[in-house]
């Protein structure tokens, strides 16, 4: 009997679609409805984290590229802005618009304005405007960045995609098919894997799942980024930057050094001394 590792959960079985039923093990019912099934152990490599590293190194995070992080669902939203974060790459955790990449250059000036209005706002360049105008103009600015702003920053097409839920996120990954763009996601039982580059067999509900595969692709990505720096011959520990010294006790100390040396130092002959001899 072979070994097995992971349980996935799903609502029919009418929701296992015929591409994905051969990384289908087994299939067990139960009283509620819903039926948990099992993934063979040899879907799952035993170096995770490297093969997640190689699939990031495909997307050119090694040679300079970004990876654009993909969850809209409830859960997920949350862990793909922070996982995204922590590695420095671009994330889409509120709601896919359509065109994100294939309509790429009509995106780009809506963030354009974006930035405009946050600009405008830190400099006050709103000031003479009416009441209601700085209030449209603020909820524009609201709305732009809700949606864009984990890819405001992104000047040229990602070098790969990281997709949450395949089936849900279906139009970013057709679109990122039609740019060639390598797609990896976590795919459920209810998803088609055939699109996806890299599918991952996974559950896409699970909040600790979800945190997992967010976390060994930040993971990876860094990895990445390391290798991207090596390549160029940079001193990695040299750009650490220096600890932060207490300014006060620096004062302070100097401030001590002065009062002792001048106190050791020779007290001035008086000018009537100087005469008398």
């Amino acid at each position: 009997m072979p070994e097995y590792r992971g349980g996935h959960r799903i609502e029919s079985l009418k929701e296992i679609r015929r591409a994905a039923a051969p990384c289908i093990d087994a299939v067990f019912g139960n009283a509620h409805g819903t039926h948990d099934c099992r993934l063979p152990r040899k879907l799952f490599a035993d170096d995770s984290p490297a093969e997640v590293v190689h699939i990031a190194n495909i997307g050119g995070v090694s040679r300079g590229g970004r990876v654009l992080f993909v969850g809209t669902k409830k859960q997920a939203r949350e862990i793909v802005r922070q996982a995204a974060a922590d590695c420095g790459q671009f994330y889409i955790h509120e709601r896919w618009l359509g065109g994100m990449l294939t309509n790429f250059q009509t995106i780009r000036k809506q963030i354009r304005r974006l930035k405009e209005l946050e600009r405008g706002q830190e400099e006050n360049a709103f000031e003479f405007y009416t009441k209601k105008e700085r209030l449209m103009l603020d909820r524009e600015r609201q709305k732009l960045d809700k949606y864009l702003g984990g890819v405001k920053e992104m000047g040229r097409l990602p070098g790969a995609v990281f997709v949450v839920d395949a089936k849900r996120e279906a139009i970013a990954v057709r679109e990122a098919t039609r740019l060639n763009i390598p797609v990896i996601a976590i795919t459920d039982t209810n998803a088609d894997p055939d699109p996806i580059d890299f599918p991952i067999p996974g559950n896409d509900d699970a909040i600790r799942a979800i945190t997992m595969y967010c976390d060994l692709m930040a993971d990876a990505v860094l990895d990445g980024i390391q290798e991207e720096l090596t390549s160029r011959g940079v001193d990695i520990g040299a750009r650490a930057e220096a600890p932060i010294e207490d300014l006060a006790a620096v004062e302070a100390a100097a401030s001590e050094t002065a009062e002792a040396a001048s106190e050791a130092a020779p007290e001035p002959a008086a000018e009537g001394d100087d005469k008398g001899a």
